[in-house]
């Protein structure tokens, strides 16, 4: 068995049956023969990875950064070697792996977690898909609507590509070691934005600014940018970040950037 290791917070699944269920959450087009590429991020003792090389519609490649998993799944699934990268994903070149369409899935260390998120909204034209388990805490975080508290900057800056779902809770005696906390299986479907109507740069900073303050109205939390009354006097500004939509902050986006 393989040393769990804190370092990498590795929480290796245990359950088959969570294991399986994970696996049938991808989602495929219902073209026939078609192969669909998934990239599963970090297979540890390959819980998920045994389900995934049964499908015969998927072809499968793994990024894992620990050695000695890296041995593992080698030793585990000898027919699958050449399809395994040792390296660290936050750090790998994934251009020639996310060419056309990949899903991805995974369970993702924690402490990782919404740093592989950024790395897909970099690659959102290539990732249709994420299936993956979280701490549920980051999951809700996702996966909330404006209006609600956990709502922040991962919700809008991920909704405005992906639509999101909070699919079945883990608990913690799902795994070895046991962690302290609850996870949770969310899955990401790519929606129909290929581009948003405004500076996608400057919406992200816009986003990250408010949610700075976010128990102040917008008003407040962006004060120091000095906006033009045109934009201090916009009826959304009185409203705390977390109560606006997407389309909210891509307006805003636009009313800003045309002052500039």
């Amino acid at each position: 068995m393989i040393r769990p290791k804190k370092k990498l917070g590795q929480h290796f699944l245990k359950d088959e049956d969570i294991a399986r269920r994970i696996v049938e959450q991808l989602q495929f087009s219902a073209v026939s023969n078609q192969i669909n590429h998934v990239v599963e991020i970090g297979p540890g003792t390959g819980a998920l990875t045994k389900f995934l090389l049964k499908n015969g519609s998927i072809r499968l490649s793994m990024i894992e950064i620990d050695h000695e998993s890296v041995l593992f799944i080698k030793n585990q699934f000898p027919h699958a070697k050449e399809n395994i990268i040792e390296a660290d994903i936050l750090k790998v070149n994934l251009d020639h792996l996310f060419s056309p369409k990949v899903s991805i899935i995974g369970n993702l260390p924690y402490n990782i977690a919404s740093q592989i998120f950024f790395r897909v909204l970099e690659h959102r034209l290539h990732v249709d898909q994420l299936v993956c388990m979280l701490q549920k805490e980051v999951a809700e975080r996702i996966c909330s609507k404006h209006g609600n508290k956990k709502y922040g900057i991962l919700s809008v800056l991920i909704q405005a590509f992906y639509d999101c779902e909070n699919l079945f809770d883990v608990e913690p005696t799902a795994f070895y070691p046991i962690p302290k906390v609850t996870s949770a299986v969310i899955r990401l479907k790519r929606n129909s934005n290929l581009k948003l109507d405004c500076d996608e740069n400057y919406f992200q900073f816009i986003v990250k600014q408010a949610f700075q303050k976010r128990r102040k109205t917008l008003r407040n939390a962006l004060k120091h940018l000095n906006l033009p009354p045109s934009v201090i006097e916009l009826d959304l500004m009185s409203l705390r970040p977390e109560q606006l939509c997407v389309s909210d902050y891509i307006f805003l986006t636009q009313r800003i950037k045309s002052h500039e």
